[in-house]
């Protein structure tokens, strides 16, 4: 389809006719919706853009990066303690309601950062976050217990997802539609480095210190690596702050006015929702079973009970988490679909992934922690390398199906590969992660593009939280569903497999990866565990492979964005 002018920036629907009846949606929505008001945050981003050289533009990207290669060499290196963590305190199955929580908040927030942002701006919300995740540090590292360690892992969630979300923000304020598939890896690069350095630095932190220290000393690295990014923002802003015309400050004077305008009652509900419903399914099971209780029963009610609430809140809110506009746009909710399934069915696999990989596999402590994060390295391997080809093609949905069919293929090849500690087994499973890998490097990124195509630029930052979010939400599915499988079936499952040892199946389940090793490999109890552990892999890929098939529906229903080299497709 040949289009010029503000055509050019439409979405191709394919056929004249589809785009005719596009074209008076938008015409009709853009009459009917009351004008707002560019918001403070947006403005100062946009001079910042007019102000950048290209060296300094060079040098923000850099700085990104470094920033950015700080917080994954954390990630990668504190999946692994957690699990030693969790471990220390005899309730390794919590691992799984820590994760649940921590998607909860990283769902929540991703709006509230969005708004924020708008709001004060994105180098002044980057400073208030930077304190959250060295606060969380400290708690984390510090505590005594799972449930000071759930408290860290709150601060620390805040800080990390909304850094992640502000660098998002900012790359889409910096870069055209058709070139952001390629920058938005730019947070994800250090993956490149991190996935094969990070196992030798969990291991020798683990073989010189103890955990506590390999997460604690993220409250000293971090911040010094912040100090380029704040720099140059600090540097530019200021100089493009110089040349802003007089601009209508938005008047946050009154708290209920700033009440109102960042949805918090809508963002209550939600957490609500999501908390009151996922985190008991995580509780219920285990050498207790729990279903039947009120303390399990009354939250998971209540939450479905709330539900409906937060809907209707969203559908009459002033300043609800998604444009007015939007609502009505298959194309968005097709890709807010599509995120949340696909970490939903990531996450179910990949929860107690690491464990699954000492115990069950029998990989050292760095080649489990190598093999658990290969898939962000091959996602960003195959996501960049998709982005160059998407800035030729310049399109998107092609790629997003063909993803979806390696994704498959990836699944296929880890139920398959569930468990043994032989070569063959250990080349299954790394072939299933890597494959996996490069499927979600094929259409999260590309998917997130498509959404943004849609938006105006003022909505952008919310756009980009609304998909944001619905990974996360999709992240305490997957730990709320992987969660319920391992504590309704492993206990039991270990109970069967090392009978009459009742109370080494229970020492198992509490501490695996401290009571393992003390059976190696070639043992009958090490063969039982790892037949137990086979069998609860085996259930959580399936659950995986199921959740694909949501998955392919809201794929089909993409619109087949055309990209332009314009940085939005909407004036």
């Amino acid at each position: 389809m040949n289009s010029t002018g503000d055509d050019a920036e439409a979405v191709d629907r394919g056929s004249k006719e589809v785009a005719a009846e596009a074209q008076m949606a938008s015409s009709d929505s853009s009459e009917t919706a009351p004008a707002e008001e560019t918001l403070p945050g947006v403005l100062r981003m946009e001079a910042l853009n007019n102000e950048l050289t290209f060296p300094e533009r060079c040098c923000l990207f850099l700085s990104i990066f470094f920033v950015s290669y700080a917080y994954v060499m954390d990630a990668v290196t504190r999946s692994t303690y957690q699990s030693y963590a969790t471990s220390s305190y005899s309730q390794h199955s919590l691992l799984s309601t820590i994760n649940v929580i921590k998607g909860v908040i990283a769902a929540v927030i991703q709006p509230l950062v969005a708004k924020l942002s708008d709001l004060i701006g994105r180098m002044e919300l980057f400073l208030i976050v930077t304190v959250f995740y060295i606060v969380g540090t400290i708690i984390e590292a510090s505590t005594t217990n799972v449930q000071g360690f759930a408290v860290g892992a709150l601060f620390y969630q805040i800080g990390y997802i909304s850094t992640i979300s502000i660098f998002e923000i900012i790359i889409a304020d910096l870069t055209s539609i058709r070139s952001r598939v390629f920058f938005v890896f730019i947070p994800n690069m250090p993956y490149l480095i991190n996935t094969w350095v990070g196992g030798q630095v969990a291991s020798a932190v683990l073989s010189a210190t103890t955990w506590q220290w390999g997460i604690g000393m993220w409250c000293i690295i971090y911040p010094f690596c912040t100090i380029p990014f704040i720099a140059i923002m600090l540097l530019v802003g200021r100089r493009a702050a110089k040349k802003l015309p007089p601009i209508k400050k938005v008047q946050l004077g009154s708290v209920m006015e700033l009440f109102w305008k960042l949805d918090i009652v809508g963002i209550f509900l939600l957490t609500a929702v999501l908390s009151l419903t996922l985190i008991p399914l995580t509780l219920a099971g285990g050498e207790d079973k729990k279903w039947k209780t009120a303390g399990i029963l009354t939250p998971v009610i209540l939450g479905i009970l709330i539900t409906p609430l937060f809907v209707l809140w969203e559908t009459k809110a002033t300043h609800p988490m998604m444009p007015s506009y939007l609502i009505r746009e298959r194309g968005m909710w097709a890709a807010m679909g599509l995120s949340t399934f696909m970490t939903f069915s990531w996450y179910t696999q990949s929860d107690f992934l690491y464990t699954v990989l000492y115990v069950s596999f029998d990989f050292s402590v760095a080649a489990a922690t190598r093999v658990a994060s290969v898939y962000s390295f091959c996602a960003v391997v195959g996501g960049a390398s998709l982005g160059l080809v998407i800035f030729k093609v310049r399109r998107l949905k092609p790629f997003i199906l063909g993803g979806l069919a390696l994704w498959l293929v990836a699944y296929g090849i880890l139920i398959h590969f569930r468990g043994g500690t032989g070569s063959g087994s250990q080349a299954g499973i790394i072939a299933g992660q890597v494959l996996l890998g490069l499927a979600g490097g094929f259409f999260p990124y590309p998917n997130l593009a498509a959404a943004q195509a849609l938006a105006k630029h003022g909505d952008l930052a919310v756009v980009t939280s609304l998909i944001l979010t619905m990974n996360n939400v999709g992240m305490a599915l997957g730990g709320c569903v992987s969660g319920a499988i391992w504590t309704q079936t492993l206990y039991d499952r270990l109970q069967k497999d090392l009978a009459p040892n009742t109370e080494l199946a229970a020492a198992v389940y509490a501490s695996p990866l401290y009571v393992v090793p003390e059976y190696p490999v070639g043992t009958d109890e090490r063969a039982a565990i790892i037949e137990s552990y086979r069998y609860i892999q085996r259930l959580l890929t399936i659950t995986g492979i199921c959740l694909a098939v949501p998955m392919i529906a809201f794929a089909l229903c993409l619109r087949n964005t055309k990209l332009t080299k314009h940085k939005h497709t909407m004036a």
